[in-house]
């Protein structure tokens, strides 16, 4: 089992941590475009082995994806986070350059692997990885919706007291502040239904808190957060390798279900070694559908910028 993580900044970096201590790969190759860095946290990552008891071997490439070649798995960070006063065509232009070229550079040498997102927005990037490479959908998979149910969990946690381990909350839609949709409906604590045990107006507020989850962190860190991204998205690439077949909400493609189609959103989705298996339907009631059919919107309009594009290149 080979697994690439393109991208050694603080959540590549974090993802590969979780990795290796894991033992979720023989080997595990880090790529990054700044020079020396990926070499430098290989190095870092290889010298905390006999301290942490795994035998995977790290590897680090400056831009060189010939050392990612029969790659199982691929793990997507790349790209730069909004800056003041950039706009967001500008982040889109900017990282869908920088993931369409990783894409295409990946497949060159592992085109049998199944392929990660990470990288921002990435409802859209996830729909370009797919659009530009061509690969059947089970293989490409957007991580956002995972950290996002995290974040649910943690702020439910903070409300009960209780172990996050007992409760099952999900979050849909778009990866995004105004776009996910924390399923307060559904969410339980021991199969003992959440909303009997905490009031409407505190269950609207932790999905409030839910949905700038990372906006938070950046205002506290200044800075986006790193931990919980990339212990997500290790899970993401355990139930892939392990094929555990857990039911996670990710990013895939669209074809009818949930009453969208030709996009790739948030749903609840089998994983497995061959990457997303099949869609869990969770029957959404009329408000939770219209909340749906609302992200989808918003998620659209971000993948038009691609269009516009694509039309003056």
């Amino acid at each position: 089992m080979k697994v690439t993580v393109v991208g050694a900044g603080a959540v590549g970096a974090t993802c590969a941590d979780n990795i290796v201590r894991k033992e979720l790969a023989e080997e595990l190759v880090l790529v990054d475009i700044k020079e020396g860095v990926a070499e430098g946290k290989a190095l870092d990552l290889t010298q905390t082995a006999s301290l942490l008891g795994f035998d995977t071997r790290v590897v680090g490439s400056t831009n060189d994806y010939t050392k990612t070649a029969n790659s199982d798995v691929v793990v997507i960070t790349s790209g730069i986070p909004r800056k003041p006063g950039m706009t967001r065509e500008e982040l889109i232009g900017t990282n869908a350059r920088i993931v369409e070229e990783v894409c295409k550079n990946l497949l060159l040498h592992s085109p049998d692997a199944i392929i990660v997102v990470i990288s921002n927005p990435m409802d859209t990037m996830t729909y370009l990885a797919l659009k530009s490479t061509g690969l059947p959908k089970h293989r490409i998979i957007g991580m956002g919706g995972i950290l996002d149910s995290a974040r649910f969990k943690c702020y439910l946690q903070k409300e009960l007291n209780c172990a996050q381990s007992d409760l099952h909350a999900v979050v849909i839609g778009g990866h995004g502040d105004t776009t996910m949709i924390p399923l307060t409906r559904l969410a339980t604590l021991n199969s003992k239904p959440i909303s009997e045990l905490l009031s409407a107006d505190k269950l609207k507020q932790v999905a409030a808190d839910t949905m700038v989850g990372g906006a938070t962190l950046t205002k506290l860190l200044g800075t986006s957060a790193w931990y919980a991204p990339g212990a997500a998205g290790a899970a993401l690439v355990e139930s892939i390798v392990r094929n555990e077949r857990k039911v996670f909400p990710c990013c895939v493609y669209l074809e009818g279900e949930y009453g969208q189609s030709d996009i790739c959103m948030g749903v609840p989705v089998v994983i497995s070694k061959n990457g997303w298996e099949s869609i869990i339907d969770y029957k959404l009631n009329a408000e939770e559908q219209e909340a749906f059919n609302k992200s989808a919107e918003a998620v659209r309009s971000m993948n038009k910028v691609l269009d516009t594009l694509v039309a003056h290149n």
